[in-house]
């Protein structure tokens, strides 16, 4: 099929003719070309507006999403959501953004000796981290090179059933990891990649047909050195299962080394993209399941949703006059920055406890004063009900129900855990969260939204990016593969996928409680 060459304009004067597939959006097009850094937000749902570009040919008709973010002076002068319009021949657009930077924000001295890469690869960020044997001395993260192809997991593998879009995504990953390396100015010596077996598979330019339909089956299992092109020596972290991966077995690694050990038994909870948990029963029993989550508690998918960066929104309280944001690094809340997925569970909570929000998810007026004078902000947009915020900020009805979902995967992920050991959540010592999940999180909040029972909250440690900590480990200590490598004769997969009860067990946790519906 042929390719459409559009004409692009950016905030630098930089013009440049670029080829996209036909079909593809043009917010798709110009993120799989490297040529547009920001993802967009929303997953392409007209939302979050961070794909805004002005057509310089003839625009297209706005359509309704276009009609709710631009005045009409603004869709007059041809601006648009690039999620919502095709790629066509000939177009010619402005993006008001600068064009992508390099992947890697310092550089070491000239004179430094070789280093070692660590990275976390994940399906909608990377994170990497430059070592000096255990002493880091760089380290940087950046949207996914692949989030135009999908911003999950299944999305993804379905964009890469296609071999020549196989190929792309493998040329993003590999280009990326190319201009971490080069921008360090230091030699590299070995490169350790932690990532779910999707993440892998794409990277290495594996088959991953086995990971696309049910009985999923995993033809790949790390633990292994690759070679890449122009990279170092590239060693994997081994895969657990068709959907625990090497981040998984990598934060398990980090737990089990460090140097105040776990008591068993205990869960560790690597929340992202995509779900993992480890029940790890004793040194010599682990359980393992996933579930998909989508890209809401990293700031994908949501109204307003963002990465955790400066000024991004990462806790809600309740004053006097009203909801009070706490952001990033200080400063006002801005739609701009947004909120990240442990904001929104703080602002839950929050309407929770004021009674703003029902078990089910839908907005009530509260019987406080205070809660009356926070649901005053009620009101609707595009065409739904929502809770406006400060700074221009809003939540709606499908951000709660984002976050309701993935209440209810959690819920079901760790009741099948529990109950294949044979044991009750408050018999764990502790409960690990890893991911997005665990930075910044309250532990109350986890209990008002009942992702776990009252009074657990003190099972509770966020470990921060245990998958990270695992790969640079397996750099510097020497012991490190043999032991990851030995977790796999040890692990049982607790399978979710194709359970006839999943959806009724889902559904039923569907509610921001403990209780199941009835």
């Amino acid at each position: 099929m042929p390719e459409i060459r559009l004409t692009v304009l950016d905030a630098d004067h930089q013009k440049r003719e670029m080829s996209c597939e036909p079909g593809q959006t043009l917010a798709q097009g110009l993120f799989l070309s490297g040529y547009w850094k920001t993802p967009v937000l929303c997953s392409g749902v007209g939302l979050c507006g961070r794909c805004r570009l002005r057509f310089l040919s003839p625009a297209p008709a706005p359509d309704s999403a276009d009609e709710a973010l631009f005045s009409v002076e603004e869709l007059h002068d041809g601006w648009r959501l690039g999620c919502r319009h095709q790629v066509r021949e000939g177009q010619e657009v402005f993006l008001p953004c600068h064009a992508a930077a390099s992947a890697a924000p310092q550089e070491l001295t000239p004179d430094a000796k070789a280093v070692r890469l660590a990275v976390d690869f994940g399906t909608s960020s990377v994170s990497w981290q430059a070592l000096d044997g255990e002493r880091s001395v760089a380290q940087g993260t950046d949207p996914n090179p692949q989030l135009g192809a999908g911003s999950d997991v299944m999305s993804r593998l379905a964009y890469a059933a296609d071999p020549d879009h196989a190929r792309q995504l493998q040329k993003l990953a590999v280009s990326y990891l190319q201009q971490v390396v080069a921008g360090l100015g230091a030699p590299v010596e070995e490169i350790a990649v932690a990532a779910n077996p999707a993440m892998t598979l794409i990277l290495l330019g594996k088959e991953s047909a086995g990971l696309r339909a049910a009985p999923y089956r995993l033809s790949y299992r790390g633990g292994q050195v690759e070679i890449l092109e122009a990279l170092p020596p590239v060693y994997v972290l081994p895969q657990l299962a068709p959907f625990v991966g090497g981040d998984l077995s990598a934060g398990l690694l980090e737990l089990l080394e460090r140097n105040t050990r776990p008591q068993f038994p205990f869960l560790l909870s690597d929340m992202g993209t995509n779900g993992e948990f480890v029940l790890a029963v004793s040194p010599e029993r682990f359980l393992v399941t996933s579930v998909p989550l989508g890209p809401a508690l990293e700031g994908a998918g949501l109204s307003c949703g963002n990465a955790a960066g400066p000024g991004a929104v990462v806790h809600f309280e309740v004053q006097p006059a009203g909801l009070v944001a706490q952001c990033l690094g200080g400063g006002m809340p801005s739609r701009k920055a947004g909120m990240t997925g442990t904001g929104y569970i703080s602002l839950l909570a929050l309407l929770r406890q004021l009674g703003v929000l029902a078990e089910d998810g839908r907005f009530e007026q509260g019987n406080t004063p205070l809660a009356k004078r926070v649901s005053r902000s009620l009101g609707t947009q595009y065409g739904e009900p929502c809770l406006h915020l400060p700074g221009g900020l809003v939540l709606l009805a499908r951000d709660v129900e984002e976050i309701l979902k993935i209440k209810a995967a959690f819920h079901v992920a760790l009741d099948a855990l529990c109950e294949a050991a044979g044991i009750r959540l408050t018999d764990l010592a502790a409960v690990y969260l890893a991911g997005a999940l665990g930075e910044n999180v309250s532990c109350l909040a986890l209990e008002q939204l009942g992702f776990l029972p009252e009074g657990s909250g003190r099972l509770v440690q966020s470990v921060g990016n245990t998958s990270l900590a695992g790969a640079a480990r397996v750099l510097y200590d020497k012991t490190a593969r043999e032991k990851v490598e030995s977790f796999s004769k040890k692990t049982q997969e607790i399978v979710l996928a194709g359970d006839r009860d999943f959806s009724t067990r889902f559904m039923a946790r569907m509610r921001f409680s403990q209780s199941e519906a009835v």
